[in-house]
C-alpha cells in the first residue's frame, strides 16, 4: 500500500465523519477523492461511490429504523421511481454515452470529462443547499399546505435517480429539500428518510454495474468503505461536542470551492 492510497483512506474517514455529523454532504466528495487521489477512472469511480455511499447509508438507516425516524410510506412514494431510474441509468444510459462525446477543434469532451463536469455542477448545487439558512425551511414547513403533490414527487424522484446514477452520488442534497417542500416532512425525519432512499438506490445502482461486468478492485473498495464507516461512527460521537450548523456552512463553502476547481480543471 503506497502513500497515495493511505491518504485516500484517511480522506475516506473524513468523508464518513462529515456524514456522521451532518447526515448528508460527505458522499459528494467520494468521487473526487477516488479520481484525483486514488487514480480511479471517473466511470469506475461512480460505481465505487454507489457502493460506498450505499453501504454507509444502510448502516445509518438501520440505526434510524430502530429509532422510528424513517417515513417508510414516503420511501416507497419517492424511492420507487428514484431506484428504478438509477438502475436504468447504470444498466443502459451510462454505457450508451460514447467515449468521445463531441469535439470542437482541439477541444474534446470525453465521457470521463463529461462525468466530472456534471459532478462539479452537482457539487456546486449541493453547496448552495448546505449554505441555505435552516430558518427558511422551518417557516416553509409551518405554513405549508397539507396536501402532497404526488405526481411532482414521482417525477422529481425519476430525475434525481438519473442524476445519482450518472455521477454516483446519493443525491441527498436534492432528496431532503424535496421531502421537506413537496412531501411536507419535518426536517429530522426528512434526513432519516433520505438516508434510507439513498441506501436502497445506491446499492441497486451498484448491482446494475455488476450486471455490466465491470472490473472492480474489491480490496481497495472495501478498505475505502470500511474507512468511511469508521468515520461515520466518529462523526456520530462528535455530534454532542461540535455545532453541526456552523460545520455545515463551513463544509458547504469547501464543497463550493472544490466544485468550481473541478469544473475549471476539466474545462481548462
Amino acid at each position: 500500500m503506497d502513500l497515495q492510497q493511505l491518504i485516500g483512506y484517511a480522506l475516506a474517514v473524513i468523508v464518513g465523519i462529515s456524514l456522521g455529523l451532518l447526515g448528508s454532504g460527505g458522499s459528494i466528495l467520494t468521487v473526487p477523492i477516488l479520481v484525483y487521489v486514488m487514480a480511479v477512472s471517473p466511470v469506475l469511480a461512480t460505481a465505487y461511490s454507489l457502493f460506498i455511499v450505499g453501504i454507509t447509508a444502510l448502516i445509518g438507516s438501520i440505526k434510524n429504523g430502530f429509532e422510528k425516524k424513517i417515513d417508510f410510506r414516503k420511501v416507497l412514494i419517492f424511492g420507487i421511481p428514484s431506484i428504478f431510474s438509477v438502475l436504468i441509468t447504470r444498466l443502459y444510459l451510462l454505457p450508451m454515452v460514447p467515449l468521445q462525446v463531441f469535439q470542437i477543434g482541439s477541444f474534446k469532451i470525453t465521457k470521463s470529462v463529461l462525468i466530472m463536469i456534471v459532478f462539479s455542477v452537482v457539487m456546486i448545487l449541493a453547496s448552495f443547499t448546505m449554505l441555505k439558512s435552516p430558518k427558511r425551511i422551518s417557516r416553509f414547513e409551518e405554513n405549508a399546505p397539507k396536501n402532497y403533490n404526488y405526481p411532482l414527487i414521482f417525477i422529481v424522484g425519476i430525475g434525481i435517480g438519473i442524476l445519482a446514477g450518472f455521477v454516483g452520488s446519493g443525491g441527498g442534497f436534492l432528496i431532503i429539500p424535496t421531502l421537506i417542500f413537496l412531501a411536507k416532512t419535518p426536517i429530522k425525519k426528512a434526513v432519516a428518510t433520505s438516508l434510507c432512499i439513498i441506501a436502497i438506490q445506491s446499492c441497486i445502482g451498484f448491482l446494475g454495474d455488476l450486471q455490466n461486468n465491470i472490473l472492480i478492485d474489491w480490496s481497495t473498495l472495501l478498505r475505502f468503505t470500511l474507512s468511511a464507516i469508521v468515520g461515520v461512527f466518529i462523526g456520530i460521537a462528535l455530534t454532542k461536542k461540535i455545532a453541526a450548523k456552523k460545520l455545515k456552512k463551513g463544509f458547504g463553502w469547501f464543497v463550493l470551492i472544490m466544485g468550481i476547481y473541478i469544473l475549471l480543471k476539466e474545462l481548462l
